[in-house]
């Protein structure tokens, strides 16, 4: 099985297998765990999972979230593809499924996923990883320990600086 990066409760990145399958829409379905595009989830998705298979959706960065709120506590995986590493509209993505629709599955960082990204994602909801930069658990660990401190709220709900000076 692929390897992916997963964070746990304790905050420690620790590398697990995987059980899912990307299956693109041009693919065959293969038995197991399956990550489908939204369009095919839409297609086949509700098949899948009276199967009773875990299913995940992969959604692009142009793609909204939103489109999944009805199906969410269905989902086992939402992975939000980073296309390149510029693209920062899965950060936006993670950010409501976590806070505003209340997903508490994974939110997994596929494509073009860079290890100095990490302390980022984690601060808006990711908490599992394909790194495409071959990077290590204990790589990416280091980062998202770099800085003490945060200065505004986020996902992971890490107390701001301001409010741990207040007491």
């Amino acid at each position: 099985m692929p390897m992916r990066i997963r964070l746990t409760s304790e905050g420690h990145m620790v590398p697990q297998e995987d059980p899912f399958t990307w299956v693109a829409d041009d693919q065959d379905l293969v038995q197991g765990d399956l990550i489908l595009s939204l369009t095919r989830f839409q297609a086949e998705g509700d098949r899948l999972l009276s199967e009773g298979r875990a299913v995940g959706v992969r959604i692009k960065s142009d793609e909204e979230v939103e489109a999944l709120a009805y199906d969410l506590p269905r989902l086992a995986v939402v992975a939000l593809e980073f296309p390149k590493f510029r693209d920062g509209r899965p950060y936006s993505s993670a950010r409501i499924l976590r806070e505003r629709l209340g997903y508490k599955g994974e939110v997994r960082a596929v494509g073009d996923v860079l290890r100095e990204q990490a302390h980022f994602m984690v601060r808006c909801g990711f908490d599992g990883f394909e790194p495409a930069d071959g990077s290590s658990a204990q790589q990416w660990e280091a980062v998202t320990h770099r800085f003490r401190h945060v200065y505004q709220r986020a996902a992971d709900a890490r107390v701001p600086a301001f409010e741990e000076r207040e007491g």
